[in-house]
């Protein structure tokens, strides 16, 4: 039989015009973008699929077609794709781009089957537009992909289109960072059709979804005499993250070693370096910085080799790993080469202030470095440029940061001014990165709720096209009615099944959210009053022309307010900062009112304050209570107790106690202005603990009494607290 072979490219949609003009031609070969490569080889008269033809690139990548006669391989632009088999003449062919292959093998009389060789290519040929469409906009516009994929399952005509059709969308899906819907989507890929490419892919969702048991599972699951030495590497470096996130270190070194060796023996270079840098923070992690070093050089050595931005990206690893050894001269030197090379590469690529690439956040840490080596000058120079960068990106984070360092810097150089200016600008950012992050709550549940409903739309395309499958069966068999409807049924209740599970995940993800948002709204309502009555202390010494009282106690204030505005964005903190917090708080308001009172704080010495976690300030207005509105009318010096005790293993007690005029006196005296605001106080009290005790499943308790059966009654407080 005399062959015939032909080639048919389809759509080549692939990395947008930008991407493609950055890539330098003279870049070392092995640091180019990859792709896969996807094509078949079929025999053209009957359309049958040829297995196990040997497909080769020039680059190193090898594979086989498939019992489907379906081949996918990693290669680049320009690599040479090599087709092999003793039934056929080799096939040499150079890869323009990420492109579809088709190789048909024709006998001698093909113009018999010439037309319908014509039908079958433009049925597949509009799915495939579609998909390829998808692809183009995955990374641009998630719904417009999610709806080219579903448009092409309305076109889908075999079990290996809609396998391809759901691999795409969990594309799409993990790179909009929706893991558990990628998750889903891989597995009914695999179910359709399995193959390796999509169980690394569904076993890297189950990682980045925290599915740490089931990502393993599925890592080796897979059979490794089957994957191309990429696949074999990434493999590897899966297995290392895996362990890595569950601080199992050994089992993290071995993964990567291996994937090393691989990387090493096939000179995959790109790898080489990702997995020296990934095993030096991993030692890292470990405490073993000599060997973290090594590896570090390593791969810092090997990313210049590469292309700028893989240079930069590794050399703020080693500045980060540098601090962490507290070298701070290497560390500034390598934040200023990185520096040079970002503002080189910003005039051809665009970072998001997510991205560490970015000068604001370089000259943030440079300024940080500096301020460690007390060298107040050139740290104010890079963290007023930090600023001055963030404020033009409307990068709110990093200004903060900064605002806060440089008011720090400031007061330790002995500027007090500048330093309590920068220090109000830090409060004005914090309650604009506050408004911000309420926006983008909002934003991400209205985006989640479109991504949920158009995945419910497809998963009833499914269902539809189920049915119709169903109907079709029906009429050419009427033997097996009965069957296809049971099967049918049961396909449309698993459908429903995801359907309600994924609805009732997104409404559990919702409640949270607002959960959230109600937290921050009460906590950003508790600030405000008690750097107001803070304020009006310190008001008082200066009134007083008490200047030296004042600055002693402004200065334990700053303390004060810089610890509590770090643990404002926490739910639950150690309770070890919340004592240190604690008996600041009570110091200070022992400064001013030493004639009314005198404190003890007793802190159970069985007591680890790192296995247990407080709400922050939920004690700190029960002892303002007791101060403000017992122990200030006292006729007598009064006493204010605070103990914590452990009863159980899982539990312990905190008691506040005074013995003051009492609650039913204070109210008495109170205003009722005084009363409204006490009242307000307490209340977004209450409503924390409800909240908390809500999400977190009764974890706090709150119990207030009279203490004593005196003329001054007192109060008692008693706040419960268990471990999780």
């Amino acid at each position: 039989m005399k062959l015939l072979v032909k080639y048919i490219p389809f759509l080549c949609l692939v990395f947008s015009a930008g991407f493609m003009l950055a890539q330098e031609r003279n870049d070392v070969i092995s640091t180019e973008k990859r792709f896969a490569v996807r094509g078949s080889v079929v025999e053209s008269d009957t359309n049958n699929p040829i297995p196990n033809v040997n497909i080769e690139v020039s680059g190193g990548a090898y594979t086989t077609t498939d019992a489907f006669g379906e081949f996918r391989i990693e290669a680049k632009k320009g690599d040479e794709l090599i087709v092999r088999h003793k039934d056929f003449e080799t096939v040499y062919y150079i890869i323009k781009s990420s492109e579809r292959i088709k190789v048909e093998v024709q006998p001698n009389k093909m113009d018999e089957y010439e037309s319908e060789l014509f039908k079958s290519r433009a049925a597949t040929q509009v799915f495939k537009s579609l998909i390829d469409s998808a692809e183009v906009y995955l990374k641009k516009d998630a719904k417009k992909s999610i709806q080219f994929v579903s448009d092409a399952l309305k076109d889908s005509k075999s079990v290996k289109e809609n396998s391809e059709a759901y691999e795409v969308l969990g594309d799409v899906y993990m790179h909009w960072k929706q893991y558990d819907l990628a998750v889903s989507n891989y597995r009914i890929s695999i179910q359709n059709r399995a193959t390796n490419t999509v169980k690394i892919k569904l076993a890297k969702a189950y990682q980045l979804n925290k599915n740490y048991q089931e990502s393993l599972a599925t890592y080796n699951d897979i059979d490794k005499t089957e994957l191309s030495n990429w696949q074999l590497v990434v493999l590897y470096e899966g297995v290392g993250d895996v362990h890595q996130n569950t601080k199992t270190f050994d089992a993290a070194i071995d993964a990567y070693t291996e994937g090393l060796k691989v990387a090493q023996k096939h000179l995959i270079t790109p790898k080489v370096t990702d997995l020296n840098s990934k095993i030096a923070q991993v030692y890292d992690a470990k405490g073993e910085s000599q060997k973290a070093k090594g590896y570090f050089n390593e791969s810092l050595k090997l990313a210049k080799t590469q292309n700028k931005k893989r240079g930069v990206e590794e050399k703020i690893k080693v500045a980060d790993f540098q601090n962490n050894l507290s070298d701070y001269s290497s560390e500034i030197e390598l934040r200023k080469e990185a520096l040079e090379a970002i503002n080189e590469i910003e005039s051809d690529s665009v970072f998001d202030n997510e991205s560490a690439l970015t000068p604001q956040k370089q000259n943030y840490k440079i300024g940080n470095a500096y301020a460690l080596q007390k060298d107040f000058g050139q740290a104010i120079t890079y963290l007023e440029k930090s600023i001055e960068e963030a404020d033009d990106k409307e990068d709110l984070i990093v200004q903060k940061d900064a605002t806060r360092k440089l008011s720090e810097v400031l007061r330790d150089a002995g500027e007090f001014d500048k330093a309590l200016v920068a220090y109000q600008k830090y409060v004005d950012l914090v309650d604009k990165v506050y408004s911000k992050k309420e926006q983008e709550i909002s934003q991400a549940a209205r985006f989640s709720k479109d991504i949920v409903s158009k995945q419910n739309r497809i998963l009833s395309l499914e269902s539809d096209r189920a049915l119709s499958e169903s109907k079709y069966q029906l009429n050419i068999q009427q033997a097996r009615t009965q069957k296809l409807i049971i099967y049918s049924l049961i396909g449309g209740v698993l459908l429903l099944l995801v359907t309600a599970f994924l609805m009732f995940k997104y409404i559990k993800q919702q409640r949270l959210a607002n959960n959230l948002l109600a937290l921050k709204t009460l906590r950003s309502q508790m600030n405000p009053h008690f750097i107001f009555n803070a304020l009006n202390s310190v008001n008082s010494f200066i009134a007083s022309n008490d200047e030296r009282t004042a600055n002693k106690y402004l200065s334990d204030f700053s303390l004060l307010m810089r610890a509590v505005l770090e643990n404002s964005e926490e739910d639950f903190i150690p309770l070890e900062k919340e004592i240190e917090l604690l008996e600041l708080y009570t110091k200070l308001e022992h400064f001013r009112f030493k004639d009314k009172f005198d404190y003890n704080i007793t802190v159970d010495k069985n007591i680890n304050g790192s296995d247990f976690v407080i709400p922050p300030m939920l004690l700190q207005p029960y002892i303002e209570n007791a101060v403000w509105h017992g122990l200030r009318y006292k006729k007598t010096k009064g006493h204010l107790n605070i103990e914590i005790t452990q009863n159980k293993a899982d539990e312990i007690k905190i008691t506040i106690t005074d013995d003051g005029i009492g609650r039913e006196k204070s109210k008495a005296l109170k205003t009722e202005n005084q009363q409204k605001q006490n009242s307000k106080g307490m209340g977004n009290i209450k409503k924390r603990v409800s909240i908390l005790n809500a999400m977190y499943k009764d974890k706090v308790d709150v119990f207030i009494d009279d203490f004593q059966n005196k003329e001054d009654k007192g109060t008692k407080v008693i706040v419960t607290l268990k471990k999780d």
